[in-house]
């Protein structure tokens, strides 16, 4: 119950060959990785279980399991939407939040509670819808439903706003019925002093039509702990069955709980096509108060049944972020009715979903990317005939995605993971996923916009051997070839991170896409950050200059590229469209820790950063000194 919250309130590698050791950064990624995770630090071996709670501050979550990661949302409080992804479920618990739509205008902002999000199909192809609740500033009488949908089939987006199926009246938590390919929008609002749940028909994810029709209202002395209360209305099937699990009571109470209604009739509008069961299905026990606002998902095999869910730890506390994420598997009676047992106990040992360390192939979201060796300009392809370099244009590009502790993996077309030495007779080689740190890899910057990459398991370095190194070439002396502190690396050692096609370049902060103000990109025109709008001046084109250095080009206009006003070094200095000549209009990508990016200026040195950090469109971006914030973050974003 949730208006009321105020009250409460990622055979030839070289794999040691050379002695060389990684850099301080690389080594510190590495120390700090295994020092997060050691059960998973083991050998490379991956945990097998997990303990409840996965993660504070989890309130009303929502979680699905799609292509290799799990994806989760809680609720914010604020007028931004977070998802954090993770191979694993234990690795939900340390994986970055990533701001993946933000708002600003009074009508859409505020307050946002219960984010779900669902992949449906449609006349462009699958598509994910993120529902949440917003309200206004002040006070929580105006939340209403909002929808915002996919670019493409990543459910971090980007995303547009679609629109609010109720926009003039108080309603919340909504939910998606698909049955007998018609879309129907399930959500609660208030009769009276009853919070009730309604069934209306949609003629898209975003828009009713036709009658609403109240299905539930609390009926049972169960259901009116605190305040009378329906709630969360969450579908899960099986065996041509259908059942709405809802969550009953006032959130505010140690007695918050699940109840189940099943779909018996052939029309969902209908309220006598709904049978309420009279008894709850799942409630505190085991020191775990107020389970409820639930989800499901399937383990990564696809054979388990998981209820995702939150929970207090004391009876005292409420609708507030005391609110933790935990998940447990539920299983099915004789009778076809979901079994959800008791709240499993914090601290005890839960065996991880089924499937979670593989053997697994599949395509997974993120960045496409090709690897570039400095050595002569080839890229990395493992394939049947084994590890090498070949010409760019030959080569496919890799999926870049981030697992957790600053490890990333890289992930063919095809569903197949580069693999380094995880059998020491193979070397470098595809493999499906199996959770293991030898399919992981560490990101470490070197100069000129370099980078090494370190194996997780064994900390050697991507380095073919088939490699040669080319003959010292004797460079004119100018502010940039000043020696550095930590060694060189060997050239066939350091790669470049190419970016493929069009990209989005989305603010960790807002989610909102960095934009060529009024789409002209015409020279002059600023940097800003704007809405997903699907418009070229919000595609960019990394086009490499020299070494580890990209111009980035609009896809609105390629005259022009992302530059530094003046040429300055100035922090403040304000970022436009302009000249492509020049060092200034050259940028680096710094690929951090935590599976974001910093996009660093070749002349001065500084990052891309966003004005006060502000969410609203059109906020300005400028240059500044790193200060390792959100501001400064971005998610490259492949659009397809």
């Amino acid at each position: 119950m949730k208006k009321y919250l105020w009250l409460c309130l990622l055979p030839g590698l070289l794999l040691g060959c050379g002695k060389e050791k990684s850099s301080a950064a690389a080594d510190a990624a590495v120390a700090s990785a295994d020092n997060a995770s050691p059960a998973a630090a083991n050998a490379g071996m991956p945990a097998e279980t997990f303990t409840n709670p996965i993660y504070p501050n989890g309130a009303d979550p929502w979680l699905e399991y799609f292509e290799g990661n799990y994806y989760l949302t809680t609720t914010t409080w604020t007028s931004q939407l977070v998802m954090r992804k993770s191979p694993t479920l234990a690795g939900l618990a340390n994986a970055t939040p990533v701001y993946i739509w933000s708002e600003s205008e009074l009508e859409r902002c505020c307050n946002f509670w219960a984010f779900e999000f669902h992949r449906l199909k449609t006349e462009k192809g699958y598509r994910w819808y993120v529902m949440y609740t917003s309200g206004i500033a002040e006070n929580f009488d105006r939340q209403h439903l909002s929808v915002i949908e996919s670019e493409g089939d990543d459910p971090m987006g980007p995303y547009t706003y679609k629109g609010s199926p109720m926009p003039d009246s108080w309603n919340i938590d909504g939910n998606y019925l698909e049955h007998n390919g018609q879309l129907y929008l399930l959500w609660s609002e208030w009769v009276g002093d009853e919070q009730s749940i309604f069934i209306a028909r949609m003629v898209n994810p975003w828009t009713i039509t036709g009658e609403r029709v109240l299905i539930a209202k609390p009926e049972y002395e169960w259901e009116k702990s605190g305040m009378k209360v329906n709630e969360g209305p969450e579908i899960i099937k099986r065996n041509n069955r259908t059942f709405m699990v809802y969550s009953a009571s006032f959130c505010n109470t140690p007695d918050y709980k699940l109840g189940v209604i099943e779909l018996v009739g052939d029309d969902p509008l209908k309220p006598d096509s709904w049978h309420k069961f009279d008894q709850p299905f799942f409630s505190r026990a085991n020191g775990v108060y107020g389970p409820g606002h639930n989800g499901f998902f399937k383990s990564p095999d696809g054979t388990e049944d998981w209820l995702i869910y939150h929970g207090n730890a004391s009876e005292q506390e409420g609708c507030t972020s005391t609110r933790s994420l935990r998940a447990q598997q539920f299983t099915w009676t004789d009778d076809d009715l979901p079994f959800f047992g008791e709240p499993v106990a914090s601290g005890v040992p839960v065996q991880a979903p089924s499937g979670e360390n593989g053997p697994l192939v599949t395509k997974v979201q993120g960045t496409q990317v090709q690897l570039v060796n400095k050595a002569d300009g080839q890229c990395l392809v493992v394939d049947a005939e084994g590890a090498r370099q070949a010409d760019c244009a030959q080569a496919q590009p890799w999926t870049l995605d981030y697992t957790t502790a600053g490890r990333y993996r890289l992930v063919t077309s095809q569903g197949e993971f580069l693999s380094g030495a995880c059998d020491a007779d193979k070397g470098l080689q595809l493999s499906p996923w199996l959770n293991q740190q030898c399919q992981q890899w560490h990101i470490a910057q070197e100069r000129d916009g370099w980078i090494s990459l370190a194996n997780a398991q064994s900390q050697a370095l991507l380095q073919l051997a088939a490699c040669v190194e080319p003959a010292p070439v004797e460079k004119i002396k100018d502010i940039e070839d000043i020696p550095q502190l930590d060694p060189v690396k060997a050239s066939c050692a350091q790669w470049r991170i190419q970016p493929v096609g069009d990209v989005a370049l989305l603010s960790a902060q807002s989610g909102k896409a960095l934009t060529a103000a009024d789409c002209s990109a015409v020279a002059g025109a600023n940097v800003e950050q704007d809405e997903w709008h699907k418009r070229a001046c919000q595609r960019w084109q990394f086009v490499s200059t020299q070494d580890g250095f990209y111009q980035l080009q609009s896809s609105a206009n390629t005259n022009t590229c992302m530059t530094v006003n003046r040429a300055s070094i100035v922090p403040g200095m304000n970022v436009e469209m302009g000249n492509c000549e020049g060092n200034h209009s050259q940028w680096s990508i710094d690929y951090l820790n935590d599976g974001t990016t910093a996009i660093r200026n070749r002349k001065s040195q500084l990052v891309l950063d966003l004005a006060n950090c502000g969410v609203a469109n059109h906020t300005n971006i400028a240059q500044s000194q790193w200060f390792n914030i959100h501001c400064q973050k971005f998610q490259l974003k492949t659009i397809p």
